[in-house]
């Protein structure tokens, strides 16, 4: 039985307030995913989905009679479409998901030999927060770490930015390093031994001129002051970005892509050479 809602009453106004209340996230434990592609990788990777929203004036399409179908325990709501489009800021969409967030688990990250992860240090912006999620994701690390007081994961503009890949790569909150370096600290003591390296203007190698094929915990500093001090002090290595032109710097989410995509080339030429030489 599906719930009819065409005022702005108590549901639409808990549901409204998980769009800009990052409080009201947190205690409610769910937040709101729209589109297709960021809808289908939530559903394809296991995440809960509580409540699926429709705007109750058009048919279904096929894609969405397939997600009711699947998903026959979420509640199920149609929705007045001009209250729908004040939940996804457009009028064109179908279904929105209200979805668990998993726990803010490190051990959420699996932790191999060929490890790659990424550790965003207080970021202010939650689009680039989706930004590196996303390029985390394409370039094949293992999960994604937010330190400190940041921006929140799963704003609405970190889950639009990441197109998906907040559900295919693990993304965990944690208050400080503190946390991190114990739990680097463990996987260190199980026998994979990561290294900590992070981004700096100022870094003392050129980051092509570091092995990056080896487990790695790349950080990635705060827009505006870069990495703290205390992440600097637990870093084994400080590398820079070689530039020209005017530029001093690159934006936290262009810097991370380009150290990521260079984790990836020398991992694949890696990758190459061993199967080459094996051959």
């Amino acid at each position: 039985m599906a719930t009819r809602v065409s005022s702005r009453n108590a549901r639409f106004q808990v549901w409204q307030a998980l769009l800009s209340n990052r409080n009201k996230r947190q205690r409610a434990g769910e937040f709101l995913v729209q589109g297709v592609r960021p809808i289908n990788l939530a559903v394809e990777h296991g995440w809960t989905v509580n409540t699926l929203i429709q705007d109750a004036s058009r048919p279904l399409s096929q894609w969405a009679r397939d997600l009711m179908q699947s998903h026959r325990d979420a509640e199920r709501v149609l929705m007045a479409p001009e209250l729908l489009a004040e939940l996804t800021e457009k009028d064109a969409a179908e279904v929105v998901a209200v979805v668990a967030m998993p726990p803010d688990s490190l051990d959420r990250i699996p932790v191999g030999p060929d490890f790659l992860g990424v550790v965003f240090d207080r970021p202010t912006g939650p689009g680039n927060i989706g930004s590196i999620i996303r390029s985390a994701d394409a370039f094949g690390a293992d999960g994604f770490i937010v330190t400190g007081h940041a921006a929140d994961v799963y704003d609405p503009k970190a889950v639009r930015a990441s197109t998906g890949s907040l559900f295919a790569l693990p993304a965990v909150r944690v208050p400080s390093q503190r946390e991190v370096m114990e739990w680097v600290s463990a996987q260190r003591a199980a026998g994979v031994p990561i290294v900590v390296v992070g981004t700096d203007e100022h870094g003392t190698v050129d980051v092509f001129d570091f092995d990056l094929t080896q487990p790695t915990l790349l950080l990635v500093g705060n827009e505006t002051s870069g990495l703290s001090a205390a992440w600097k002090e637990l870093a084994d290595e400080l590398v820079r970005i070689p530039m020209t032109g005017a530029a001093s710097s690159l934006n936290a989410a262009n810097a991370a892509t380009a150290v990521l995509y260079e984790a990836a080339r020398q991992r694949a030429h890696s990758f190459k050479t061993a199967a080459d030489g094996s051959a």
